[in-house]
């Protein structure tokens, strides 16, 4: 029996992205003539919205210390 790995998604492969992509292009912003996306590269389903990124959050043991590291003793 032969499985179809057509249907299945691969897990780690992301679309490749190109300039007809990019927000810029999309709303004729780009002044650049390339034929791979540039470093000011922005998905245009999102829009000029930021990625989401990670929230800091502090450990409890640093917040109530004076110093994060210990005081010598002497």
């Amino acid at each position: 029996m032969v499985e179809d790995d057509s249907r299945m998604a691969q897990p780690g492969k992301s679309k490749r992205v190109s300039c007809e992509d990019c927000f810029f292009h999309q709303n004729h912003l780009c002044a650049l003539d390339l034929g791979e996306p540039c470093t000011t590269f922005r998905p245009a389903e999102r829009n000029l919205a930021p990625e989401r990124q990670l929230a800091f959050v502090f450990r409890t043991e640093r917040i109530t210390a004076a110093y994060a590291f210990p005081q010598p003793q002497g």
